[in-house]
């Protein structure tokens, strides 16, 4: 019996004629700035993020004054009849007018007749719309986690000092770590689907699917799966009549319970105790599989480093107490130079079999608050588990700073991704397993309450002592072992 379940960690099943998992958004706005050019009827850009003074194209050929909002201006010039439609969640719009000349773009973006430019504000306070959907023609479509804003370009090198690695202002920002998947056939109409409906629900307009259009495929981009079946997993809170879904937070559960050997997951966050609980149970089991995860080494942000690096600390404590075979660890990325690559990919692979890039992080907002949008996929063979394999093995030489061959060898001898990591680690360019600095008593009640990463709408606003962090490992723990984590 296959791992999904329509309706439970799943809203829909289909084929990806063409499918490619994209790493960093070097690659990636490159691809999309390509398939923008291709469109013939539409193109709708649905982000939690956007930011017009951004540059796309950052190779030598490019043109260096063109930006994203000038590619959209030329591209609505070229091709008038094309209509460009972008979703941008509504709080994150306030940071717009502190981006110098970004609020100006943007109203010349919506002054233009066939570019249409809209917050998305359907969702209940305190829940951010957070899906990153790209539809273009409904024939080509990008899902994953990399928004078209400032400080998300950079290269797989992940330098020290890229010197394109700037912000519209000039400033330079640090090493950035991303991962989005696209796709062409009956997958990208779906998630061309869903796009519409969350136009939608924003706007109240209906936009119609576009039903002739020619495959549109970027030149250079590789088609990594051929004929593939995916499945969609969303999460979106209760609202105005349109119900609770957690397909996201159920499918990370499948896939935890599904694992026979590893898991590799990268995530931004670490802070959800229901996903927590799932891999404790795991490490409890006389032959567990491994469990690495690649964090960044803080939230980015002072607010979410005072949620979530607490939170993750208080979950992994309680992970190691049970984890007797060392099978769980949470690895960073360094630079060759030893600074600190922020890790935003959302990316899972199970046993080389499972596949996942998505929106959705591993805390408590993807899972029940935020919308998320995620696409994943089940190996129907060893053709498509040696893909798996090979997107898995690009991911860790990255972050090890070696060769793909040298990954690709060294797991084979020992089949154990923790061994991998051992033998190739590095000063510099590495994975560092990452130390766990005991949190204040401010961040423990911060982390223990859930006061800035709340399961649900309704948890916000109820007091705190009605909350807590252990709820959500209270089926795994009896009463006496719940006492002693809470006072841990």
């Amino acid at each position: 019996m296959g791992l999904f379940d329509l309706r439970r960690n799943c809203w829909r099943i289909e084929r990806a004629d063409k499918a490619a998992v994209i790493i960093d958004a070097c690659d990636y706005y490159r691809v999309i700035r390509q398939a923008m050019l291709d469109a013939r009827h539409q193109v709708l850009i649905i982000g939690w993020d956007f930011d017009p003074r951004i540059k796309l194209d950052r190779t030598d050929e490019a043109n260096k004054d063109e930006t994203l909002g000038r590619f959209l201006l030329g591209l609505a010039k070229a091709k008038p009849h094309v209509a460009i439609k972008i979703l941008k969640w509504d709080f994150g719009a306030l940071k717009t007018l502190f981006r110098g000349s970004a609020i100006w773009w943007i109203i010349r973006l919506a002054l233009t007749r066939s570019i249409t430019f809209k917050l998305d504000g359907a969702h209940p306070k305190g829940c951010s719309h957070h899906q990153k959907i790209v539809v273009i023609d409904d024939c080509f479509a990008v899902c994953g986690g990399i928004d078209m804003t400032g400080d998300r370009w950079d290269r797989p090198a992940h330098a020290d000092h890229d010197p394109d690695r700037l912000r519209p202002n000039g400033r330079p920002y640090g090493p950035w770590h991303d991962a989005t998947s696209a796709v062409t056939g009956p997958l990208a109409r779906a998630l061309g689907e869903l796009a519409r409906e969350r136009w939608k629900r924003a706007t109240g307009e209906t936009l119609q699917p576009v039903t002739e259009a020619p495959e549109i495929w970027p030149e250079g981009l590789e088609a990594h799966l051929i004929g593939a079946e995916f499945a969609i997993a969303r999460t979106r809170a209760d609202y105005r009549g349109h119900g609770e879904i957690r397909e996201s937070e159920a499918l990370f559960l499948d896939m935890i319970a599904a694992a026979q050997r590893f898991i590799y997951a990268e995530s931004q966050y670490f802070a959800s105790p229901r996903i927590a609980a799932a891999i404790r149970a795991r490490m409890m089991e006389d032959d567990p599989p491994e469990f690495v995860l690649v964090n960044p080494i803080h939230a980015d942000g002072w607010l979410e480093q005072v949620a979530m690096d607490a939170t993750r600390v208080r979950l992994g404590q309680i992970i190691g107490r049970s984890d007797t075979h060392n099978r769980f660890r949470i690895f960073t990325p360094k630079t060759d130079g030893g600074e600190d690559i922020y890790v935003h990919a959302k990316v899972m692979v199970v046993d080389d079999r499972i596949l996942r890039v998505g929106s959705s992080n591993m805390n408590n907002r993807s899972l029940g608050l935020d919308s998320e949008c995620d696409v994943a996929m089940e190996a129907a063979g060893d053709d498509e588990m040696k893909v798996i394999a090979g997107l898995r093995t690009r991911l860790m030489a990255e972050h090890l700073g070696v060769e793909e061959s040298a990954v690709r060898e060294q797991f084979a001898a020992t089949g154990s991704l923790l061994a991998t990591i051992d033998a190739l680690g590095h000063s510099g360019r590495t994975l560092q397993l990452l130390e766990f600095e005991k949190p204040s008593e401010g961040q423990k009640f911060i982390a223990d309450t859930e006061l800035l990463d709340p399961k649900n709408p309704d948890q916000m606003f109820e007091g705190f002592t009605r909350r807590s962090l252990f709820q959500g490992l209270r089926a795994r723990f009896p009463r006496r072992r719940r006492q002693a984590l809470s006072s841990a």
